[in-house]
């Protein structure tokens, strides 16, 4: 079991961006499909927005007021796929016979955005980068505990993922569109995160505590970012292998 507060968190994901309407879209939740623009990004100077991707400005978005004022913090970035766009890429100019990129190449890892973040920030605090299952957000918020545990006030925990390339729509399902989260933790007692083995359901039979069906449209992550806008007091995520339970104490 996880307890922990919430002092701070952004998100972002087409035509969402701020409190009112994530707050909306909280009360009346649909799944934001189309054509993404990425951030502006107005606050870095140009020459660092260009070596962003469009999946790197989200995190920046994101990340960059829940952090901003703030003492350098540890970082837990978590994705599922990663840059999908950049390594597809990649594999276009492999298959032509063409030269990679070295800059491209060292772009594409999976731990590439927190690099890009510390560098910008000029922060050599820690970072850890998960590649995740669909329940990467519990996941991330366990790594977070671990360096709460360890003695750090703060830890910056951002979750993206960016719509993929359409060939690969035959096997990535689980990205309807592009979004990103971040959420500044501390150590507390205002939130509870437990795991539980899940029990033998079917998919329809999983459901949240309010009683809506657990396979809603839109990715976990932001399925918390909707709790946390309409202050619900308990819910629960499950996967095929996990059942985790969070719970609002203060």
């Amino acid at each position: 079991m996880l307890t922990f507060s919430i002092a701070q968190w952004q998100g972002w994901t087409s035509g969402i961006e701020d409190a009112s309407s994530w707050k909306h879209w909280a009360e009346h939740p649909y799944c934001p499909v189309g054509e993404t623009c990425p951030p502006r990004l107005e606050f870095l100077p140009p020459m660092q927005r260009r070596r962003l991707t469009p999946m790197a400005r989200s995190v920046f978005e994101c990340a960059w007021p829940v952090a901003d004022g703030h003492a350098p913090m540890p970082l837990v970035f978590a994705s599922r796929h990663g840059e999908t766009t950049r390594n597809f890429g990649l594999l276009q100019s492999l298959a032509a016979g063409e030269p990679l990129s070295p800059t491209a190449f060292g772009l594409s890892v999976h731990n590439a955005i927190a690099g890009q973040w510390s560098i910008i920030r000029r922060e050599t605090t820690e970072s850890v980068a998960l590649s995740v299952e669909d329940d990467g957000l519990e996941h991330a918020f366990l790594e977070a505990g671990l360096l709460l545990a360890d003695g750090h006030a703060d830890v910056l925990v951002v979750l993206a993922e960016e719509r993929p390339p359409a060939p690969y729509a035959p096997w990535i399902d689980d990205v309807p569109f592009s979004y990103s989260a971040a959420f500044r933790l501390r150590a507390g007692t205002d939130w509870r995160l437990e795991a539980a083995a899940r029990p033998a359901l079917s998919a329809k039979a999983a459901t949240d505590a309010s009683g809506a069906d657990a396979s809603q449209p839109w990715p976990n992550t932001l399925n918390l970012l909707r709790h946390l806008a309409l202050h619900t007091p308990t819910w629960r995520h499950a996967n095929r292998a996990r059942q985790w339970l969070w719970t609002r104490s203060a």
